[in-house]
C-alpha cells in the first residue's frame, strides 16, 4: 500500500535581537545547574566542579519578551529561575576556554522555568529532569543584545521581581562556572554551533508563580523582560 505523502510547515524558533530587525535563529537551548552556590544550597545540593550538571530544553520552548506565558499543565509548582543567556553565532568541539568568547554573539535575561514538584519526584528516584524542565513555554526570553556593543559583562546585577517583589538578586560574578568554561565544558560533551543557546544558572531565591504574576527579570546594562503567568 502506497503511504500517504506527509507535508507539513514547522515556523523554526527565533529571538530578537536588540535595536534591530533581524531575527536570531535558534538551534538548541542548553542550561546548566547548580551554578551559584547558595542555590545549591537552598536546593539542598552540592556543588562538584568536577562534574558540572547540565540538562537541555527544545528551542520551541522561547517566549518573547512581553507575551502571557502559560502555566503548564501536569504541576501544582511553578518555579521562576532567572539566568543570563548566551547566544552563540559559532561553535565547535573541545572549545579552549580562552577561546570561547569568540563564539559569543551576545547576552540575554530569561527565566528557566520548572515544575518544582515534578523534579522533585524525579530527583528522589533518580530519573532524569526532562519533564520538569523541558516543556512547553519554559524559556521566556528578552531580546539579545550584541557582545559587538556592550563586550562580555564579567559582573551585572540580575535580578527577578514578582509583581514588584524582589525575588532573586546577585552579581553574574558570583557563578561558579564562568561563561568561557561553561561553553568548553558544552563542547566536550556536544557540538556547539551558531544559534545555541546557554541559560547559565540561577542564584538563590527561586520561588513559585502563580496565574496573574507579573514577572520583570533585569541583567543590568544588558536586558530586560517582562511578562505574565496566564
Amino acid at each position: 500500500m502506497t503511504q500517504p505523502i506527509v507535508s507539513f510547515s514547522v515556523a523554526a524558533a527565533s529571538a530578537a535581537i536588540a535595536g534591530s530587525a533581524a531575527r536570531f535563529p535558534v538551534r538548541r537551548i542548553f542550561c546548566i545547574g547548580r551554578n551559584y552556590a547558595e542555590h545549591a544550597a537552598e536546593m539542598g545540593a552540592s556543588v562538584d566542579r568536577g562534574n558540572p550538571v547540565f540538562f537541555c530544553k527544545p528551542a520551541d520552548a522561547l517566549v518573547a519578551d512581553g507575551t502571557d506565558i502559560p502555566y503548564p499543565q501536569a504541576t501544582q509548582e511553578l518555579h521562576h529561575e532567572v539566568e543570563m543567556v548566551v547566544a552563540l553565532h559559532s561553535g565547535g568541539t573541545d572549545i579552549a576556554e580562552a577561546d570561547a568568547l569568540a563564539h559569543v554573539f551576545g547576552y540575554a535575561v530569561g527565566l528557566d522555568l520548572t515544575r518544582r514538584d515534578l523534579q522533585a519526584a524525579a530527583k528522589a528516584k533518580g530519573l532524569p529532569w526532562d519533564t520538569a524542565k523541558a516543556f512547553d513555554h519554559s524559556a521566556p526570553l528578552s531580546a539579545i543584545r550584541p557582545a559587538s556593543e556592550i563586550g562580555h559583562p564579567r559582573g551585572a546585577a540580575l535580578t527577578l521581581e514578582v509583581n514588584g517583589t524582589l525575588r532573586q538578586n546577585t552579581d553574574i560574578a558570583q557563578m561558579i562556572f564562568a561563561v568561557p568554561e561553561i561553553l568548553a565544558r558544552l563542547s566536550r560533551l556536544f557540538e556547539l554551533k551558531a544559534g545555541d543557546l546557554v541559560f547559565t544558572g540561577t542564584p538563590a531565591g527561586v520561588g513559585p508563580l502563580a496565574r496573574g504574576d507579573v514577572v520583570h527579570a533585569r541583567l543590568a546594562g544588558v536586558a530586560e523582560l517582562r511578562g505574565r503567568i496566564a
